[in-house]
């Protein structure tokens, strides 16, 4: 078992022409024994954005707390704490910060995919 507050795990830094503001932490991945699953927490500062990508596996996000909007197929939808968002396999996919707090969300793609 494993048990860890997410800002206990360092964090790895995304700023770049495609994401801005990303900071994202493996909390639970093959290194601590997940067969199946990784989970991920992200945080996007404000005005900050992740890349508008596909791949070919689905994922599952929770919206911890702070307020944006996801894209999926060329809509903008908004969401908040307590959201649930499933992104289809080769769904075209990207999610922003609306608000001026951090927007926080915890992400879990299978086995396989990349961790971060």
């Amino acid at each position: 078992m494993k048990i860890v507050d997410y800002k206990d795990i360092e964090p790895t830094r995304f700023d770049n022409d495609v994401a801005k503001g990303v900071t994202g932490r493996v909390v639970i991945g093959k290194a601590d024994g997940a067969d199946n699953f990784c989970m991920r927490v992200f945080e996007l500062g404000k005005d900050g954005h992740t890349p508008c990508h596909t791949h070919e596996w689905e994922h599952e996000i929770f919206f911890h707390s702070g307020n944006g909007e996801v894209l999926s197929e060329d809509q903008w939808t908004p969401v908040s704490p307590g959201t649930a968002v499933l992104i289809p396999g080769n769904g075209k996919h990207q999610i922003r910060n609306r608000g001026e707090e951090p927007l926080v969300f915890v992400c879990l793609v299978p086995a396989g995919a990349p961790e971060l």
